[in-house]
């Protein structure tokens, strides 16, 4: 194959992947109308139409998807490949990207890269903060951070941190005018700090456990927000109750500026882990990178089958 060609190709694979010419050119570095003109090109040198234009959206025709099915993972494995080859260099190298709940970047992902990417300074990772569920091999993520419970089957998971427990938590001010619930089905009748989920556009269902039952609460209030740390702050402004990772309000009970309820309820649950494809041919960088992360505790990395 011509090398025009497969850089026309791997262009085009960005504009499919993108569904934006916009997306796609910031990815490649190039201007927008430098890619429409490569791919005009060939799609002129095929004879088929690659990609259905309108003014809000781009999408692959039918020869587009057949393209991009046939040629999208052969030249993913070459670049996987390429990268890998940079284990003969003197020091790990290469960008890594990682998608990861905010609580997780901030509590796990950093201390470890700010303790590791001083000494390798080749490496580059990229973080995207992402509080739902995300296919990482569509959107070519090399990894992923999730709780235990939430890793995609038929991936390769390393657990990165200790169980951890959520915690029902208001301030002392909302308390003074309202009783503490009870059970998780008294929260219908309290103000709640909700929290929306990006992938599926809905509010998340508040999960609670106690001897062997397990209860999904919906609740109602005034905010909603798609960020933890804002739910905490409301919390603490006295907005409401909010559902929270109890390392993030440790603090606050200790000095009293929140009162948990509902603690019997929110028994441990799995912690973080670190999941990407079994079939991914790791590059030095990466292996680095999971070593780096990996739990000292006495739980092991799992392949999910």
């Amino acid at each position: 194959m011509p090398r025009a060609d497969l850089n026309d190709l791997m262009a085009f694979l960005a504009v499919a992947r993108q569904r934006s010419f916009t997306r796609a050119a910031a990815q490649l570095g190039v201007s927008q109308s430098a890619l429409s003109q490569t791919l005009r090109g060939l799609e002129a040198r095929l004879g088929l139409r690659l990609l259905t234009r309108t003014t809000r959206s781009v999408a692959p025709t039918e020869a587009g998807e057949r393209l991009l099915h046939a040629a999208g993972p052969r030249l993913d494995e070459i670049d996987a490949e390429l990268a890998a080859l940079s284990e003969l260099r003197d020091k790990p190298a290469g960008t890594i990207r990682i998608t990861a709940a905010e609580h997780a970047a901030r509590t796990v992902l950093w201390p470890t890269l700010e303790k590791l990417l001083p000494g390798y300074p080749d490496i580059k990772v990229e973080i995207v903060i992402e509080s739902g569920l995300t296919d990482i091999v569509a959107e070519r993520y090399d990894a992923g951070v999730r709780s235990g419970e939430m890793v995609a089957k038929d991936m390769v998971a390393v657990r990165i941190g200790p169980d951890m427990r959520m915690a029902v938590v208001g301030a002392p001010s909302y308390f003074a005018k309202r009783p503490r619930p009870k059970t998780p089905r008294d929260l219908t009748a309290h103000t709640c700090i909700n929290l929306r989920l990006p992938t599926h556009g809905g509010l998340y269902a508040w999960e609670f456990e106690k001897g062997g039952r397990e209860l999904r609460v919906r609740v109602e209030g005034q905010l909603v927000f798609n960020a933890t740390a804002a739910m905490l702050d409301a919390a603490l402004a006295g907005f409401g109750l909010a559902y929270l990772p109890e390392d993030d309000v440790r603090a606050h009970l200790a000095d009293e500026r929140l009162v948990r309820v509902l603690a019997d309820w929110c028994p441990p649950f799995p912690g973080y882990h670190l999941y990407y494809p079994s079939r991914r041919q790791p590059t030095p960088a990466f292996a680095l990178l999971v070593d780096a992360l990996r739990y000292r505790g006495s739980a092991q990395a799992v392949r999910k089958t």
